[in-house]
């Protein structure tokens, strides 16, 4: 979608700078992050949400676990623990219709969130 920043951030056309990209997904830092450690990952293709997750797109949440597992491990936030949040749709928080995944971490995580 022409409009979407997630999109756009994936397609190169909003300068960042990737902590990861391939064929499928790119992760990036938050611009407003909550916790020390908090970064995003976007699947390159347009996902509005979790909800409309098809057939066609079987290899992106193994990709997505490998990736968060992988960048979790780099930063330094998998002795401590961190969280994976999923925001769908208004009520869930979801300010980007675009399906992405936060990571969060280096700090002790209240529960229950928001």
């Amino acid at each position: 979608m022409a409009d979407c920043i997630f999109c756009q951030i994936a397609g190169g056309k909003i300068p960042t700078e990737f902590l990861y990209q391939d064929d499928t997904v790119v992760a990036f830092k938050d611009i407003n992050p909550q916790a020390p450690v908090h970064f995003l990952v976007v699947p390159k293709k347009h996902i509005g949400s979790i909800l409309d997750v098809g057939g066609d797109d079987a290899d992106l949440l193994p990709t997505v676990q490998k990736v968060i597992a992988q960048l979790a491990s780099k930063l330094g936030i998998t002795d401590g623990g961190f969280r994976v949040v999923v925001n769908t749709g208004k009520d869930g928080g979801q300010t980007v219709p675009h399906l992405h995944f936060h990571v969060l971490g280096g700090r002790f995580l209240d529960w229950p969130p928001g």
